[in-house]
């Protein structure tokens, strides 16, 4: 058989092209890996028939058009598959029939015309963990790798508890995560513990709260200038109510404040 000697690692598939895909994929390009881009015009299971050997199959697609992505995923690429939305659990794979994908918790934000800018290292999990750890050391960023799911519902649950919370009472005070921590800590623990709770039914199990408000706090102290409020602030927080709702699960602080926000 002959040897491979073009020095060409295997390459990589990006769905998505937003701002963390573009970090992601200069990453992959400064480590050696081609990276082929699938947008929204392209037909997904073209590129896959197309590049059959890729390495990994990153989704870097918005939570909202995740579910649907998930489903016309192939099984041979399900443990290639390469995931990093926010709000994400592993119910969320799992649903799909995807059992062992890598998942990454990105703790890093990338604005247009800004530079990228690390909260705190960002845990990783899965097959292709390494990978993402090589892709984001290239950058000047840092991971960590994760050793079992387990542990790394923890770290998503922590993400979602910061997500969750900063946007939430974001849209009830405004500012940063430093002012809300200092000056509305009531409120915003508040709502984290009712995420927390809305966690708890999402995962299946009892969680332990104040670790979760420290994992929070962590992200707070990487930057505290970060904006509470995203523009996706209002859509999480309805999104929020729906899934309580469906529980039977009473949030009243979310329903207080999203009561005071269609009122404005």
């Amino acid at each position: 058989m002959s040897q491979d000697t073009s020095g060409l690692a295997p390459s990589v598939i990006l769905v998505g092209m937003g701002e963390i895909a573009q970090v992601l994929a200069r990453g992959f390009l400064k480590t050696g890996h081609p990276v082929v881009p699938v947008t929204r015009r392209q037909s997904l299971s073209g590129v896959l028939a197309h590049v059959p050997d890729a390495m990994a199959l990153v989704l870097a697609v918005g939570e909202k058009d995740l579910p649907d992505l998930l489903t016309q995923i192939p099984a041979p690429w399900h443990e290639r598959l390469v995931l990093l939305q926010n709000e994400l659990l592993p119910k969320d794979w799992q649903a799909a029939g995807i059992v062992n994908p890598t998942v990454i918790s990105i703790w890093f934000e990338k604005k247009p015309g800004k530079l990228v800018k690390q909260l705190m290292p960002s845990p990783v999990w899965g097959s292709n963990a390494g990978l993402m750890a090589e892709a984001l050391a290239a950058m000047g960023l840092n991971a960590r790798i994760i050793d079992d799911l387990a542990a790394m519902q923890n770290e998503l649950v922590i993400k979602n508890v910061y997500i969750l919370t900063t946007n939430i009472a974001g849209l009830k005070v405004g500012g940063d995560v430093e002012t809300l921590w200092r000056d509305h800590q009531s409120l915003a623990r508040s709502v984290a513990l009712e995420v927390i709770a809305l966690q708890e039914k999402l995962v299946g199990q009892a969680l332990t709260p104040e670790p979760l408000i420290e994992g929070m706090l962590a992200g707070f102290e990487g930057d505290p200038a970060h904006l509470c409020q995203g523009r996706t602030a209002a859509a999480r927080l309805q999104r929020a109510l729906k899934l309580a709702e469906r529980f039977g699960l009473d949030l009243p602080v979310m329903k207080e404040i999203a009561a005071a926000h269609r009122a404005h």
